[in-house]
């Protein structure tokens, strides 16, 4: 058998890996993984990883989940995929109904696509078809939120504000409108995370008012702005924004792609303000992390819109797998173990279980901004501890603690599959504080090492 080095020399031969500069993979190599069972990933000698960011924040139910692996081998056997232009099947009407089910019926019609990115692209021209087949076609532009990411394909980068995925493709891109983010890590002198929230909504309510008539659509994370360093904010900044869009007219697109599925607390985020938003789009954890899939789910005024003879006025979107069989099988299995257990309230639990274990590290002279959303932790290591390859480094001090976790610049979070136990929660802890410590010392080393090779200045 092949071991670790064999198989990171030809992925690095031939594969192009995702957020990734290959230049530096030469020096840090990507992790082989064997196998995986459970909240672990096992590489080809049997060392074990604990999957803190679920791969991806993809996996709920650990990987290998007997319930969703059998469900998957009884829909192979019947039917694995069917074009779904001109065909239909059971998985992806008993998907669709169930899911709008969830939003007690708010949001009737699902459209499914593979991926984060391509259910955005989806609600954005969705958004302004509707304005158009209503007859307001100047309504054609876009308002995101700053620091947002939404992905990578053109339409979903013009309305991201990470610099580093939109910097080279900037002439390519729609221009967007950027909003502040309501990230309650900005709160000033006396203001707590409603206030960041009231002000961030009001540089929103001063846009809408000038430009409602050109503006179709606003689109953000609720809860978390995960990509950006799992900025968190006030769940009043939703009902805010949920009022201004129907008083100026303007479609509220809710990407629940990382934070639906139960991460925060609730099925979808947008429960714990108490608002639906006109479209909102799943991907990530809805099959369990087992097969691509995302959706767009919208309310019937919008697909209404699109009822007519003209077929021009149709929405002729289309991806060769969409609403793929065994995928949308796996969603149900997901949906299935939410109905049937007490998902949200184990998650709870342990979550409380983890939050007492992780006092210590929260604590450290290091730490800013310990933060928590349902299954989401994250802490910052202040500017003056993370220096260097602060990222790299923690990454591969976590893999020496049987961790795989992937700091966002000097956030550190957890996002771990919902597996977790009183036991385990413990020992997570326990792992990451000896992951921190061993980083600090790390680039304290390094950075001393840097000082005593600088020449004398003059």
């Amino acid at each position: 058998m092949s071991n670790n080095p064999d198989w990171q020399a030809r992925s690095l031969a031939s594969v192009w890996h995702p957020c990734t500069q290959m230049q530096r993979a030469t020096v840090v190599p990507p992790l082989p993984i064997a196998r995986a069972q459970g909240p672990w990933l096992i590489d080809h000698e049997g060392q074990r990883y604990f999957d803190a960011n679920s791969s991806w924040w993809v996996n709920l139910f650990g990987h290998a989940d007997p319930g969703i692996v059998s469900a998957l081998k009884q829909q192979l056997d019947l039917l694995p995929h069917v074009m779904l232009a001109g065909c239909t099947h059971a998985p992806a009407i008993e998907l669709a109904e169930r899911l709008s089910a969830r939003t007690q019926g708010v949001l009737g019609h699902a459209f499914y696509a593979s991926d984060g990115s391509s259910a955005v692209e989806i609600a954005l021209k969705m958004s302004f078809h509707h304005w158009r087949n209503v007859g307001q076609p100047g309504k054609r532009e876009f308002v995101c939120v700053r620091q947002s990411y939404h992905g990578e394909t053109l339409g979903a980068l013009a309305v991201t504000d990470v610099q580093v995925f939109r910097d080279a493709y900037h002439p390519l891109l729609l221009q967007a409108h950027q909003v502040a983010s309501p990230d309650d890590r900005q709160a000033r002198p006396g203001e707590d995370a409603q206030a960041v929230a009231y002000r961030a909504a009001h540089e929103l309510e001063n846009l809408l008012a000038q430009r409602h008539d050109q503006i179709a659509a606003l689109i953000v994370e609720p809860l978390v702005q995960c990509a950006t360093g799992m900025a968190m904010h006030h769940a009043s900044y939703l009902q805010r924004v949920r009022a201004l869009c129907d008083r100026y007219r303007v479609h509220l697109i809710a990407d629940e792609i990382a934070v639906g599925c139960g991460r925060t607390g609730t099925f979808f985020a947008c429960e714990q303000a108490g608002i639906w938003p006109d479209l909102v789009c799943l991907s990530k954890g809805i099959t369990g992390g087992f097969l691509p899939l995302s959706l767009v789910l919208c309310r019937d005024t919008i697909y209404r819109a699109f009822l007519s003879d003209d077929v021009s006025r149709g929405f002729l979107h289309s991806h060769s797998y969409t609403g793929n069989a065994l995928a949308c099988r796996a969603a149900l299995a997901v949906l299935d173990r939410f109905d049937s257990q007490d998902v949200l309230g184990r998650n709870a639990h342990e979550a409380a279980v983890l939050d007492q274990a992780l006092q210590p590290l929260m604590a450290h002279p290091s730490v800013e901004h310990p933060r928590r959303r349902g299954m989401i932790w994250a802490f910052d290591v202040k500017a003056e501890y993370a220096q260097g390859r602060f990222a790299e480094a923690f990454h591969l001090a976590g893999r020496r603690h049987e961790l795989l976790v992937r700091p966002i610049g000097r956030t550190v979070y957890l996002m771990p599959p919902y597996v977790l136990n009183d036991d385990l929660s413990r020992w997570l802890a326990e792992r990451l504080q000896a992951t921190l410590h061993e980083t600090l010392h790390q680039t304290v080393q390094a950075h001393d090492a840097d000082r005593t090779h600088q020449p004398p200045t003059a």
